[in-house]
């Protein structure tokens, strides 16, 4: 993947270090709170990784606090994926005679505001369609590689990629749509819905990687590791290994062999209308 020296994107507000109280709390060099991102946003118990697991000892150092420099890099890395999103997702809604509203992206450290609420990094990067926002704590990049096992940078692409997925479904009024439907539904078909949602995010995201492939110069490694996160974010995946059981009824994600084969579906097509996963009889 290569990205440095592209367009970066103006949408950027920078708040780490300035959230709410004071930033997270700290172990080993890596917020407590960044730590229980995945339990919270895939819905497993990651308790055991910040200590206190049992009476076992004391804290699991997790890594090294990122310094200046690679602050300022994760930032220009930002930059530079939401500068494509928006050149390819513009051009998508201009070749259908719609225009596209560019979403802001906030980087924040711990604890910030969002209008969906308090924006926290346990809940993990999230867009808010209430002002039409992605929130990340860019620590979440740590986690990926230490916690998940992620490699490389087009794993993070393909994150960012998919949270303007969301938003891309809120210009659409798909958001609105299903979070109605799901306001009504009961639990089981709530996170039906919300599968559904998560895989045609995954779907743009795919979309975004074919079109942006050439300027990125995409390689078939990065969309392997792209791939590679998708089945370890899998719902079954992360159930299997925080509770050795697999429960499909509580999915609000997606299987792994769902999230890999609606990415690449969005990535063999470049088509938005493959993407829609609410038609489909299968997932």
């Amino acid at each position: 993947m290569d990205w440095r020296g592209r367009r970066q994107s103006t949408n950027i507000e920078d708040r780490r270090g300035g959230g709410m109280g004071g930033g997270p709390l700290k172990v080993g060099g890596m917020g407590v709170v960044v730590v229980l991102i995945l339990g919270v946003l895939f819905g497993v118990d990651l308790s055991p990784l910040v200590g206190g697991g049992g009476g076992r000892g004391g804290p699991v150092v997790v890594g090294e606090a990122p310094t200046d420099a690679q602050s300022q890099e994760n930032k220009e890395f930002v930059g530079v994926v939401l500068a494509e999103t928006e050149d390819v997702w513009g051009a998508v809604f201009q070749g259908s005679g719609l225009d596209y509203t560019q979403p802001r992206l906030v980087l924040f450290s711990g604890v910030d505001r969002s209008a969906c609420g308090t924006a926290q990094s346990a809940m993990g990067p999230f867009y808010c369609p209430n002002d039409q926002t992605v929130y990340l704590d860019t620590d979440f990049f740590n986690v990926m590689t230490q916690r998940l096992g992620s490699r490389g940078e087009f794993a993070r692409a393909y994150v960012i990629a998919h949270e303007v997925g969301h938003h891309v479904q809120d210009e659409l009024g798909v958001l609105g749509q299903v979070n109605a439907q799901r306001a009504r539904a009961s639990e089981a078909q709530s996170n039906a819905l919300s599968v559904r949602v998560e895989l045609q995010a995954d779907c743009y995201a795919g979309l975004w990687a074919r079109a942006a492939k050439d300027r990125l110069a995409l390689t078939d490694d990065d969309i392997r590791s792209a791939l590679d996160t998708a089945a370890r974010i899998g719902d079954d995946a992360l159930q299997r290994t925080s509770q050795g059981i697999v429960v499909p009824d509580s999915f609000t994600h997606g299987s792994s062999e769902q999230r890999q084969t609606w990415f690449y579906k969005g990535f063999q097509t470049g088509d938005p209308s493959a993407c829609d996963t609410f038609q489909a009889r299968a997932l």
